[in-house]
């Protein structure tokens, strides 16, 4: 027998009008402490089996239970009759609760019998119940709105449904459906117990807060229902975020072990605990994020009570660290949140109570939930967007199933397989494979690679076959720290000591260096591990542990490893020290400093030469084959030739060695630097008898000592230019001297002065010669054959300057249709061990291209060469002037090279 007087607050729960005057007797089964196998105590001697035997003690004691003792131990459910007599006409509650349980208990020995007893019992115990005045039957159902259950036992609970809906249509008197714990009662229930007192005024604006943000961002939040409850609820509930709320009832709450209430009190009062110990700037209301899984009392009630220790390794990994190593979500708070509300451990806490639901299709949430998990007048949806990215990019146990909502795994992910294969992979094969792949990726047709350098006898001082060195040191040699950048010791050794390190370096101006950024250092490696790991888990053996879609990932992975691995390298390696009279502050040598940005250095991922040639043009310290020259007045003031002369090997080689020139690749823009100071009336150029002033065609520039550059104002002091005229041998006849025989012949013949005054009967064709780049040569060739009345012409002779252009020019003239073609050729070279050659070639052009192609890997060799070739085309019939032939021979001639030569034609007899 009860009644309310031990109740603490019982006129919250009932009107004092309402409450029974005489003790009231209560009966009550659970059916989570019920053991049908071995019996439930319910006395010193007695032990129940079955709901009614439970009940009949708890109505009748000793003397009720031996009333149903026989039904008891059968299993075999009492009559009206007798439960009748147990309820006699004393008031009484009979409470049945959590009778699934129950249920699934006595499946294992005879399902269906178990409920058929079940389902004649609650019969009966209705009648009973209906014919005694005084008594009321109450019993529970985990079912929703709709009927129907979603919880760890639903089907027993269905099944259970099924029968008091049976039991009622048999029944005279209808049940009453009451609900103990609407959604909303149940948030106000749980408010009631935890908090003494909310400001309803406050929570209103607060609540306005979020919806105004809700409005804001109204396209990135799940959509609202029709018939949107949302401020209502948080208004009933506040500080409970609904959010929070429907976590805990609709996902939580599915678990077996959860009592909706008493577990939702139990895990809630920790959280406001901690919320109240920690006070988070951003909390406005109670959220999802705030069930700390770092918070030890939290931790063991979602592990231990509820039973979810195998998510133990992601709980530790990603969420919360129990040891000294910090979660990915703690890192992520500590790095990119820096200073900001915990992004990273919000996403975390939210994806891992999304997690927690029976039914598969119940965990996880989207992007837009999260957003509305999240989202507070304290938190941005751009910084939920990027913790969520971070997280699950570098997560190894989230679902990695393509489209799989954001919820954790009990086994690690893919990402969490390639680290550990990354673990395994042994380092110095890591560290071999990280040397060829940097070897590789800095090797290139302009710079000299030198890589790993380790002191002055791996760097050789000499022209570098015309291309600058580019030395690399190791990475776990010498490094640089961008904010103290200086010159390392064995930089400098390099830079001015050559072979043993006792001699001297000449050629300063053509070595750079590449260094290392210390910083960039651990990502490299960790790229190339990754890359690494990732290879080795595309072998056939360990392809088959994976599901398809991992496989797939896996591909897709191992192609972007390596765009980002040579990413790594190249932002890694982008310090540039480079010859210059501007030293580096603290600098005991001729060193600049330049470092690539990282923009820079992800321009062109595969290509790392390219960005140190792109860094030392934009420094204006290296020239390409393809750039405009310096000054010639500039080059002129700043090396030897401003006392008038200088060699052109003299001259190319100040540029290798005075570091406040810059430094050439080839000898390209080194002979245009000549030829352009040449048209600007600076420089004269003379090679054995060939002189070049301003004004004169274009030549072969050649670099070496037997090829001078002169200053034009010293060329004309020393009467080298302008070059003198010939004398006249006429004038020699006309002062009374008498000609010779050769002058007399070389004489005009005065043909109106013959006996006969007749014409000779032949004279020579006229000719025609032009001097410049073959394209215009030909051009203003045919021009002044149009000019004179020239309709065709019979020959053609081309003599290019260059021996390079000749060659190539060589099977361009063969490709010339309708004329015969010879070939004169001289040549001769000098080969590296001193031997020289000397050869001469004049006939066919097919045997002149055999000859050729034995000549061009000589002249590649030898130390000096030198040759001399002139073409003749012999056109059959005569080459008109006008119309498609002739602009068809400059176009067959022009289309791969454009040499300088001089060209001489003869015209064609005319009809």
């Amino acid at each position: 027998m009860r009644d309310l007087s031990e109740v603490a607050n019982a006129d919250e729960f009932l009107d004092a009008s309402l409450r029974p005057s005489a003790p009231v007797r209560i009966a009550a089964f659970d059916g989570e402490n019920a053991d049908p196998a071995n019996g439930h105590r319910i006395g010193d001697t007695l032990r129940a089996y079955t709901p009614w035997g439970e009940l009949a003690y708890a109505l009748r004691g000793e003397a009720g239970y031996r009333l149903v003792e026989a039904s008891d131990r059968e299993g075999i459910a009492p009559g009206a009759d007798t439960l009748r007599e147990l309820i006699g006409s004393e008031p009484a509650v009979i409470l049945i609760d959590e009778i699934a349980p129950y249920l699934r208990k006595v499946a294992g020995r005879n399902a269906q019998r178990a409920g058929e007893q079940l389902l004649a019992f609650m019969t009966s115990l209705m009648k009973a119940v209906e014919s005694s005045p005084y008594a009321a039957l109450v019993f529970t159902l985990a079912v929703g709105r709709d009927g129907k259950a979603s919880d760890a036992y639903s089907r027993e609970t269905q099944d259970i449904a099924a029968f008091f809906a049976e039991a009622e249509s048999v029944a005279a008197r209808k049940a009453t459906v009451i609900d103990p714990t609407e959604d909303d009662e149940t948030v106000k229930v749980i408010c009631r117990r935890l908090f003494t007192h909310i400001d309803r005024d406050k929570a209103r604006l607060v609540i306005s807060a979020y919806k105004s943000l809700w409005d804001a961002n109204r396209e990135l939040l799940p959509p609202a229902p029709a018939e949107d409850r949302r401020l209502d609820e948080f208004a009933a509930g506040y500080p409970l975020h609904p959010e929070l709320v429907n976590v805990l009832t609709q996902k939580t709450g599915t678990l077996g072990n959860f009592q909706r209430v008493r577990g939702m009190l139990r895990l809630l009062a920790r959280t406001v605990a901690r919320v109240w110990q920690t006070r988070p700037a951003d909390a406005y209301a109670i959220h999802t994020h705030h069930i700390d899984l770092g918070f030890e009392p939290i931790r063991l009630e979602l592990v231990t009570r509820l039973k979810q220790d195998i998510y133990v390794p992601a709980i530790k990994t990603e969420i919360a660290a129990v040891e000294t190593t910090p979660a990915l979500a703690e890192q992520l708070d500590a790095g990119p949140f820096r200073g900001l509300p915990k992004y990273g451990s919000y996403v975390a806490r939210c994806a891992f109570m999304h997690t927690l639901a029976f039914n598969e299709t119940l965990r996880g949430l989207n992007a837009e939930e999260l957003r509305y998990a999240i989202l507070s007048p304290g938190t941005d949806v751009a910084f939920i967007d990027d913790a969520r990215k971070r997280f699950a990019t570098d997560s190894a146990y989230l679902d990695d199933k393509p489209g799989a909502p954001l919820r954790f795994l009990a086994e690690a992910n893919l990402t969490q397989i390639i680290r550990r294969e990354e673990t395994n992979t042994d380092r110095d094969e890591a560290r071999t494979r990280l040397n060829s792949f940097i070897r590789d990726l800095f090797a290139g047709p302009n710079l000299n690679l030198i890589p790993f350098a380790s002191g002055p006898h791996d760097v050789p001082d000499d022209d570098g076959s015309g291309r600058p060195y580019l030395v690399m040191l190791g990475y776990e040699a010498t490094q640089v720290f961008s904010d103290a950048v200086t010159v390392d010791n064995l930089v400098e050794k390099v830079f001015l000591h050559k072979g043993g390190g006792s001699d001297w370096r000449h050629n300063r101006n053509n070595i750079v260096f590449l260094l290392a950024d210390a910083a960039g250092v651990p990502n490299m490696k960790a790229k190339m591990l990754r890359n690494i790991a990732l290879e080795s888990l595309r072998q056939p053996g360990k392809l088959k542990d994976l599901a398809d879609y991992q496989v797939a990932k896996l591909q897709e992975l191992h192609e972007r490893s390596k765009q980002e691995l040579a990413l790594a390298v190249q932002q890694c390696f982008r310090h540039i020290f480079y010859p210059s009279r501007n030293r580096l502050d603290g600098a005991n040598c001729d060193l600049a400093h330049t470092v690539v940005d990282i923009q820079t250095a992800s321009d062109r991922p595969g290509d790392g030469q390219r960005q140190v040639v792109t860094q030392l043009q934009n420094a204006g310290k290296l020239r390409l084959p393809t750039d405009k020259p310096d000054s010639p007045v500039y080059v002129r003031d700043r090396t030897p030739l401003k006392k008038g002369q200088i060699t052109t090997a003299a001259l190319r080689t100040e540029f290798r060695q005075d570091p406040s020139l810059p430094m050439l690749v080839g000898d390209d823009v080194f002979i245009k630097g000549i030829r352009l100071g040449i048209e600007q009336d600076d420089y004269v150029y003379q090679s054995g008898d060939l002189l070049r002033g301003k004004g004169d065609p274009h030549a072969e520039i050649k670099v070496d000592e037997q090829s001078f550059i002169y200053t034009t104002s010293y060329a004309q002091e020393h009467g080298i230019w302008p070059r003198q005229e010939p004398k006249s041998e006429t004038s020699k006849t006309d002062s009374g001297a008498r000609p010779t025989d050769d002058q007399a012949d070389q004489r005009p013949v005065d043909y109106a002065a013959t006996s006969d005054r007749t014409m000779p009967k032949a004279k020579s064709p006229p000719l025609l010669e032009a001097e410049d780049v073959l394209k215009a040569a030909l051009t203003r060739l045919l021009e002044q054959a149009r000019h004179n009345g020239i309709r065709s012409l019979a020959t053609l002779t081309i003599r290019p300057f260059d021996k390079s252009d000749a060659l190539k020019l060589m099977p361009l003239v063969k490709s010339i249709p309708n004329a015969s073609k010879q070939v004169e050729l001289t040549a001769s070279f000098e080969t590296a061990s001193g031997s020289t050659a000397e050869l001469s070639f004049k006939g066919d052009i097919e045997d002149a291209i055999a000859l050729k192609d034995y000549l061009e890997p000589q002249f590649r060799a030898a130390s000096d060469s030198d040759a001399a070739v002139s073409f003749l085309l012999r056109f059959e019939p005569p080459l008109a002037v006008q119309g498609p032939s002739a602009e068809g021979l400059i176009q067959r001639l022009t289309r791969l090279v454009s040499p300088s030569a001089h060209v001489l034609a003869t015209a064609a007899e005319q009809d």
